[in-house]
């Protein structure tokens, strides 16, 4: 078993650099140097996390009117926070959340799969990278968050590419990659082996959805279900979730109550994956909304926890601060929950 030392327990930057629009209009003038600051990134280390998954969008340092012209007014943010990470004693992943041609939250709207000219620019992205911090030995790229395709095929074939361009210049930093579904943990198995020793797979983890997705205002699932969930609990209310939107029901097949078995059932692909390949992987985002009770965010954090740990998966909790998933108050930055934060770190 191979573990992520280094990345074992980590909180993503989440509403910072990436799926900024309502902070920035709320903050026009100082989103960018208010949001995180040297002394988050601090605080993060004294909490006992190793690392920070930092989320970004190309716009950040690339405009469509102006492609392959990179700003490095945007840059300077993702530099001052490798820096903070350097001095605070902890690592980073880099996570190219939106890309030219796509974004995971309207993938409809996507070209980059079909689009030679978006492929341009986002294996040009990559080598920028992979220049600019080719001397940085404690981070990891993220080659694109949550790939939504009807299949594999167009996305293996693309993150090939992206490998390759990132190794005309750097053979050092390792490259994480997840699968299709949102990096649904079941599509690990719809993912090629890179010829590539330091290619790191990546899964993400929101289930039952019922619970970590509750009263969630986007989402027209949870809209419309609208109940309060908790964790664990009586199977009935998610089986009711399953049955009237129609997502799948497999899964609970001879379980009784939501608790760790359903946890360690859902991510048994992971453990599949590992047991085959023996390769590393890492959960880059799991966690539950701040319209659940405190208890089952923790209770379930804590089972995820054990179960990445027990077998060597690094993780990154969603999210640090607000995204309706914050571990910290947004005006005192203490945790919301002791618990919740006991779980969160542990490695």
């Amino acid at each position: 078993m191979k573990r992520l030392d280094g990345y074992m327990a980590g909180v993503n930057l989440g509403g910072w650099v990436s799926q900024y629009a309502g902070n920035l209009q709320r903050d026009p003038d100082h989103h960018f140097d208010r949001f995180i600051t040297e002394e988050d990134i601090q605080r993060i280390a004294d909490f006992g996390f190793d690392h920070v998954r930092v989320p970004f969008d190309y716009p950040l340092i690339e405009d469509d009117d102006k492609p392959f012209v990179y700003k490095e007014s945007g840059f300077a943010y993702l530099d001052n926070c490798v820096a903070w990470c350097r001095k605070a004693g902890i690592n980073l992943v880099l996570d190219l959340h939106r890309a030219p041609g796509f974004s995971f939250n309207e993938p409809e709207k996507s070209v980059l799969f079909g689009d030679p000219d978006s492929q341009a620019r986002f294996l040009a992205i990559w080598q920028a990278f992979a220049k600019r911090y080719a001397g940085e030995g404690h981070m990891l790229f993220e080659l694109l968050n949550e790939i939504v395709e009807p299949d594999s095929t167009r996305w293996n074939a693309l993150a090939a590419r992206a490998i390759a361009a990132i190794r005309e210049v750097d053979t050092e930093h390792p490259i994480v990659i997840g699968g299709i579904d949102y990096n649904n943990v079941w599509r690990l198995k719809d993912m090629p082996i890179f010829d590539d020793p330091k290619i790191i797979y990546n899964f993400h983890m929101y289930e039952p959805f019922a619970m970590t997705h509750q009263h969630a205002g986007w989402n027209e699932a949870a809209v419309r279900f609208n109940r309060d969930m908790y964790y664990p609990d009586r199977l009935d209310g998610y089986l009711e979730f399953q049955t009237e939107l129609g997502r799948r029901s497999d899964l609970y097949e001879g379980l009784t109550y939501m608790d760790r078995d359903f946890v360690y059932r859902f991510l048994q692909p992971a453990a599949d994956f590992i047991a085959e390949h023996d390769l590393p992987l890492y959960c880059g985002e799991y966690g539950v909304i701040d319209n659940a009770d405190l208890e089952s965010r923790a209770a379930w954090t804590q089972d995820v926890a054990a179960f990445c740990t027990q077998h060597g998966i690094g993780r990154a909790l969603w999210s640090y601060r607000g995204m309706n998933f914050g571990l910290v108050d947004e005006t005192t930055k203490a945790p919301v929950s002791a618990a919740l934060l006991r779980a969160a770190v542990r490695k």
